[in-house]
């Protein structure tokens, strides 16, 4: 970039001014158009042909930042307005504590090899087989203890009625066959 271009692009400042108040209506947002535009123009000056209209070329990057602005201030009003159609998802740290805390009484309640396949199918990321192999049990096993698992946690957390903790899928399996 040349010095004679920056001296250019400087003379052009006020009638940029004028140009973004008309476009803008709000001064501060006028200045702002103005900067960015300076910014842009400076950073692909490499773009700019010598020998045509240098106020056209930077009144089109005013432009185009304003039109910018503008899209990105209806997406974002847009997507407020949804967001505030929506239940809060957002807690508070201290909440998630205690959430942590309510899910940690629960997954205690769950029995010992309940615990043990949920942590290493949900919680370690190990596949059934390997999670079997690990416990010493069969697969469908470890699938049964892991989908029991997550239901009556499900089931301690949504403060249902639960049955008793089965401590190895069996008391089902015996009255099934009885």
């Amino acid at each position: 970039m040349n010095a004679d271009f920056c001296h250019d692009v400087i003379e052009n400042l006020s009638l940029l001014e004028g140009f973004a108040r008309r476009l803008a209506g709000d001064h501060a947002f006028a200045d702002d158009l103005v900067q960015e535009t300076v910014l842009r123009a400076l950073a692909h000056a490499d773009r700019f042909r010598p020998g045509t209209n240098l106020l056209a070329w930077l009144l089109t990057i005013l432009r185009n930042t304003y039109l910018n602005e503008k899209r990105r201030e209806r997406r974002h009003r847009n997507f407020g307005a949804k967001m505030l159609a929506l239940p809060s998802l957002t807690t508070t740290e201290q909440e998630w504590r205690l959430e942590m805390r309510e899910v940690q009484c629960c997954f205690g309640r769950l029995s010992t090899p309940q615990r043990e396949a949920l942590i290493l199918v949900a919680a370690n990321g190990y596949s059934y087989d390997r999670a079997a192999r690990i416990a010493g049990c069969a697969v469908g096993t470890t699938k049964s203890r892991v989908c029991r698992a997550r239901l009556q946690l499900h089931e301690l957390l949504e403060h249902k009625p639960v049955a008793p903790a089965d401590t190895d899928g069996l008391a089902g399996n015996l009255a099934r066959t009885a």
